[in-house]
């Protein structure tokens, strides 16, 4: 990860290869440099028709005492609009334009106090999430003469202000580090990424952050009864996997069970994904990254919660052993499915994994979140993820802390009458409902399995994965969920 410093220099006082600013579209540029570089700037804009939108850049040259200096201007947008989303935006935007200069080190601004983000820790944290997450790339695959240099430094020139903002160092570091961590995860082809080497890894990355780690093999999982998740790998050659992450604090305030999703790659079974669906499926594990991403940034920040992370990790193909339309499935609950789309695979593997969180971890509140459901996308659009639950003050905290989190979330109904869709004449329900309201049905097949305990199901399905470069996320996996689960959990530790 690239350093981060925080200077109480000005920016054109830093010595760094190049600066990066920010700008409001009320904003007069010629004030954001002092004397003949605020001039020249403003000249520079002003001739490139730079409007400041959310992140939007542009690179100019300017004079700063006797040297030349490169600067990158990172959009806002309007002012009252201001929150932490546009500035994750700006952030990230700004930082990728750095790096394509292929320099070493960068000065960044502290933009100025405006909308949601008036108070100097919102607006500092922020800011140095949006350059840190703006900082990742995954090109270990690119032959070394492709690899764009990473920038080895970045120093924030915070001023008067430099020992308040480093406090906000730490709260981005680890939401930076978890949300690297999803990224990474989801854009591991799925031919390295298996279920056997994902829960190897889990191990690996946990051995000495003070996580525990339980892995469960076949065996395990068959003793336990999870009939549901053991249906869905049975049609491919690597085994399931379950891990079960603890991070216990001495004193706990509540414990939060976090449950992921963790279908590496989906074929779709015998209802088969055709071309133009099936390209980006080693995505279909992002529910689980996220959970894994979340419970490292609660550990790395020692957060006062008890936090157990959940994942089912399996693969859903096609072969003589696979589970088939018509099946019928015995999950770990007892309640019996009939299969009528292969296709739904998550929502089994969910049902097997939230019964054993509740049943076993008795948690305060649950949340699973998972790739469910293309309905979803439909609904909401690439960038939302809907948030379903019974408990209405549950969703409003979670909500809220999307909000702050600077990701876009939106609550959709449970109708408990579309359970209707869900009705079997020869088991205890099937696993898909007609294509009306399908994430309402899958969230109302997944309340089956969580008892009486305080749930919310979060169908990240569309903002998981970006087939192109979005200001904040870049491309390809985005690490979608990690920063609402933290926000959350330091609201809970607080």
């Amino acid at each position: 990860m690239t350093k981060v410093q925080v200077s109480p220099q000005d920016v054109l006082d830093l010595r760094t290869d190049l600066d990066l600013l920010f700008l409001h579209q009320e904003q007069p540029a010629r004030k954001v440099l002092p004397g003949k570089a605020g001039r020249q700037l403003a000249d520079a804009l002003a001739r490139r028709g730079f409007e400041a939108e959310v992140g939007k850049t542009v690179a100019v040259e300017v004079d700063a005492g006797s040297a030349r200096r490169l600067v990158i201007v990172a959009g806002l947008g309007k002012k009252e609009k201001t929150d932490a989303r546009a500035l994750h935006a700006a952030a990230a935007a700004g930082m990728r334009a750095a790096r394509k200069c292929k320099l070493a080190t960068a000065g960044v601004a502290l933009p100025a106090a405006a909308g949601k983000l008036r108070d100097l820790e919102s607006r500092s944290q922020a800011l140095l999430e949006g350059l840190l997450i703006g900082s990742y790339s995954f090109d270990r695959y690119l032959s070394r003469g492709d690899q764009a240099p990473p920038l080895r430094r970045i120093v924030v020139a915070a001023g008067r202000h430099a020992t308040a903002v480093k406090k906000s160092l730490a709260p981005a570091m680890a939401l930076a580090e978890g949300v690297m961590l999803a990224r990474d995860l989801v854009n591991e082809p799925a031919g390295v990424l298996d279920p056997v080497s994902y829960a190897a890894r889990i191990r690996r990355h946990f051995r000495s952050r003070g996580v525990q780690v339980r892995v469960f093999g076949r065996s395990q999982l068959e003793k336990m009864k999870m009939g549901a998740l053991l249906q869905v790998a049975a049609g491919s050659e690597v085994p399931a996997r379950v891990a079960h992450l603890v991070w216990r604090p001495a004193r706990p305030k509540k414990r939060v069970a976090l449950v992921g999703k963790g279908v590496t790659f989906d074929a779709g079974g015998y209802n088969l994904k055709t071309t133009g669906h099936i390209e980006t499926m080693k995505c279909d594990m992002a529910g689980s990254a996220a959970v894994i991403g979340a419970v490292h940034a609660a550990a790395r920040l020692k957060l006062p919660v008890e936090v157990h992370g959940v994942v089912g990790l399996v693969e859903n193909l096609v072969s003589g052993k696979a589970y088939k339309p018509g099946d019928i499935l015995h999950t770990r609950s007892g309640k019996t499915i009939e299969i009528n789309n292969t296709d739904a695979e998550g929502r089994l593997v969910l049902a097997d994994i939230l019964d054993y969180a509740q049943t076993t971890i008795k948690p305060d509140v649950m949340i699973d979140l998972a790739t469910l459901t293309g309905a979803c996308v439909v609904a909401l659009g690439e960038r939302c993820s809907a948030v379903f639950g019974s408990d209405e003050v549950l969703r409003k905290d979670l909500l809220a802390a999307a909000q702050r989190a600077g990701e876009l979330m939106w609550p959709l109904p449970l109708i408990e009458d579309y359970f209707e869709q869900l009705r079997s004449p020869i088991a205890d329900c099937r696993n898909t409902g007609s294509r009306w309201g399908g994430s309402i049905t899958a969230a109302l097949f997944l309340e089956q399995f969580v008892g009486q305990t305080p749930w919310l199901h979060l169908d990240i399905a569309g903002p998981a994965f970006s087939e192109k470069e979005d200001a904040f996320w870049g491309e390809g996996g985005t690490g979608a969920g990690v920063p609402t689960l933290l926000a959350f959990l330091a609201g809970i530790g607080a």
